[in-house]
């Protein structure tokens, strides 16, 4: 939603509630057998992952070269940052998720060893912005729209990322440049947290 805010792109979005199942209806597995969200339908093209449609989608409808440069070698350090940030993602989920939300997910509370490698993963990032404002550079790719949702979720569910001073940075700066910021990705940081603690509180009710 962040890139296609930024590349002009108008989404006709369709709300899929997992809590609901909507994912698992039959109409929307005819169009996504691996029934994860989000998935495009571009006109009958349809993409899941969202990391592949943030290519897609400025591959197709871009203007600026420099989101996802044509370069091979800088377009290499762009993918291999969307496939750090996978990392980052699937890290955040075992250590926060599990830990402070372990009825909701595993039923079994989080390994320390998760967090040491989210911990791990954020001293990576960390380094990445050593030399660049941006995550591959010093110009934004398609990159930091991924690696962006990854460190605002994580901060919006209490991981310390202030200890990360770039990466502290580099979320501020975000904030201010990034178009639709606050309205799409903040807002949806807090409506996430928002699901997560009530389905805590429900299970803690139990």
């Amino acid at each position: 939603m962040l890139l296609a805010k930024a590349i002009g792109v108008e989404l006709n979005l369709k709300k899929t509630s997992i809590l609901d199942g909507d994912h698992l209806k039959p109409e929307f597995l005819k169009m996504n057998p691996q029934h994860c969200i989000p998935t495009l339908d571009d006109h009958g093209f349809t993409l899941w992952e969202s990391r592949a449609i943030l290519a897609y989608l400025q591959s197709q409808y871009g203007k600026h070269e420099s989101l996802y440069p044509k370069d091979p070698k800088k377009r290499a350090v762009v993918d291999q940052r969307l496939y750090f940030d996978y990392g980052l993602h699937r890290r955040q989920y075992c250590s926060i998720l599990c830990e402070r939300y372990p009825t909701i997910f595993q039923k079994i509370p989080g390994n320390p060893k998760d967090l040491k490698k989210l911990e791990e993963a954020f001293a990576f990032l960390e380094n990445f912005l050593t030399c660049s404002a941006w995550v591959a550079g010093d110009r934004i790719t398609i990159a930091d729209y991924a690696v962006i949702t990854s460190v605002s979720t994580a901060e919006v569910l209490g991981f310390p990322v202030d200890n990360y001073h770039k990466v502290a940075r580099y979320l501020s700066k975000a904030r201010k440049e990034m178009a639709g910021y606050e309205e799409i990705n903040h807002s949806g940081c807090l409506a996430f947290k928002k699901i997560m603690d009530s389905g805590r509180a429900s299970f803690d009710r139990r």
